[in-house]
């Protein structure tokens, strides 16, 4: 049986150098995030990129991911250079698209190239618009190159809660109806049986209503297999249930970093092998601290070299018939 390790992690704030070229970072971005940069030097950037690849390594018992979704990484560049500073042995490529959040900051995905076919020509990404564009909804086909099945990716940043949780809840709501359209879109030209992966970073929870009413985020797997509408199965309800958390704000933890998996992978008699006890947390030696199992920031404005990201890893492994 053919096995896949996914792995999601929000990077927080893997930026360019503070002087990087025009080509690089578009003048007017440069522009807003230039004060967030003022001690982002080379080898700040290399340490982050350094501390980052650690973990990485470790994933898979050290054989790491398969497939890697990221958010808040800048540009190609830094992505190459992540890449460059894994030594797992697997041959990584990325799929990137540089997006129009207002700081800068993309979606994107790192997967092995031994392993899959990157199909290039099934590759989408959305901005939803209210009042400005959010960070964009990327969507990627690879082909599992031992059996010749699919995988369909779909990344997601949604907006934060700046500015508070209830007054910025409207742009995570819309963001979650056209994630549903997704849904629903690649089944009716793929068929109900796609095996769609949705990851991503959503600042909600998994209760939150964005999630359950209007990306129509379950936690009942049958309701996802036999229901009419584009259910997605939400695998994190077991690790919430163990009161654990993917990200820590003022104290109180929150499972804002989701894996959710259409009917075509919820099903037990189709091509895949999904087990919600292979959901997990990634945390190796130095990630964690204090209550709830707080996640060692990197940071920006002041560095901590000995930080990774204010969000932790999530990892999960699907098995194909």
């Amino acid at each position: 049986m053919e096995s896949h390790h996914i792995s999601w992690w929000n990077l927080e704030n893997l930026f360019d150098i503070r002087d990087a070229p025009a080509e690089r970072r578009p003048e007017d971005i440069k522009r807003k995030i230039k004060a967030d940069l003022k001690n982002w030097t080379t080898p700040v950037l290399n340490q982050k990129i350094k501390n980052l690849s650690s973990v990485i390594n470790q994933i898979n018992d050290g054989e790491g991911p398969d497939i890697l979704g990221v958010c808040e990484v800048e540009n190609a560049h830094v992505l190459n250079l992540l890449i460059a500073k894994i030594s797992t042995g697997k041959s990584y490529g990325i799929i990137h698209h540089d997006m129009k959040d207002k700081r800068g900051i993309d979606v994107a995905f790192i997967y092995n190239k031994d392993k899959y076919e990157f199909v290039k020509k099934e590759f989408f990404h959305h901005a939803v618009i209210k009042r400005y564009p959010t960070r964009e909804i990327v969507q990627a086909t690879l082909k599992v190159k031992k059996t010749g099945n699919e995988l369909i990716l779909v990344g997601n940043h949604w907006p934060s809660r700046s500015g508070g949780q209830y007054e910025s809840e409207p742009y995570r709501i819309i963001t979650g109806e056209t994630l549903s359209y997704f849904i629903e879109r690649i089944q009716e030209v793929k068929g109900e049986d796609a095996a769609i992966i949705v990851m991503g970073d959503f600042n909600d929870d998994p209760f939150s209503r964005s999630l359950t009413d209007y990306a129509l985020s379950v936690i009942d797997r049958d309701k996802v297999v036999f229901g009419r509408n584009p259910y997605l199965y939400n695998l994190m309800w077991p690790l919430l249930g163990q009161r654990k958390a993917s990200y820590v704000f003022s104290g109180t933890p929150m499972m804002i970093d989701q894996f959710m998996v259409s009917k075509g992978i919820a099903k037990k008699s189709g091509k895949y092998v999904l087990n919600e006890d292979d959901v997990k947390l990634e945390i190796f030696d130095g990630m964690v601290s204090g209550r709830y199992d707080t996640p060692v920031r990197f940071g920006q404005e002041k560095p901590n070299s000995d930080g990774f990201s204010d969000h932790l890893p999530i990892s999960f492994v699907l098995g194909e018939k």
